[in-house]
């Protein structure tokens, strides 16, 4: 399915298959962005094709962030109102010396716990306090109660990769099919 937003900062086009192969084609103009949405998409199996065209020249904020609620909101799209998926996804992955973990919830309540400490001000060319910008964007946009956690780890590129790789994983698992036609909850509804 494809999707647009453009604003007075950005200019976005997206195409995604929740259920592909994990192929993926993203430009956004900051590289180590563009590597950590591509490992997203081939851990989670999407068929992704982004690119963003933002206002670098004032920094990568918007470019960031607005990627983050293109893709949280067509995520929520895809999904409609959640019937037959398994709704909750975990996982852990060992990144060389780093230990990432993220745990999820398709809730319908966006909310984002993320503890990650990162030494440097720049991973390549993304600015580290990006971080947060994204996941935040991507969570509150795609309903998603989202908690990752670097257990541990010293290279910041491995630390960030863990948890984007984590949270592919976890998507993967929370958007399979559960093989119910129903809503995983009590109230019968995630809105």
């Amino acid at each position: 399915m494809d999707f647009n937003r453009k604003t007075k900062e950005t200019d976005i086009s997206l195409s995604l298959e929740l259920y592909g192969s994990g192929n993926a084609s993203v430009e956004t103009g900051v590289g180590f962005f563009d590597h950590m949405i591509t490992l997203l998409a081939v851990h989670a199996g999407f068929d992704i094709e982004l690119k963003t065209v933002g206002d670098l020249h004032v920094d990568m904020h918007h470019t960031v962030e607005d990627t983050g609620i293109v893709l949280g909101s067509a995520i929520s799209k895809l999904l409609g109102d959640k019937k037959g998926i398994n709704r909750y996804g975990s996982f852990f992955v060992p990144m060389d010396e780093a230990l990432g973990f993220c745990s999820l919830d398709f809730s319908g309540r966006p909310y984002l716990v993320l503890d990650c400490p990162l030494k440097a001000e720049k991973v390549g060319d993304f600015d580290s306090q990006m971080l947060v910008e994204f996941l935040r964007a991507f969570s509150q946009n795609a309903g998603l109660t989202l908690h990752l956690k670097l257990l541990y780890g010293d290279n910041d590129h491995h630390k960030v990769e863990a948890l984007f790789k984590a949270l592919g994983h976890a998507i993967k698992e929370a958007v399979s099919k559960s093989g119910t036609d129903t809503v995983l909850s009590s109230k019968g509804s995630l809105e």
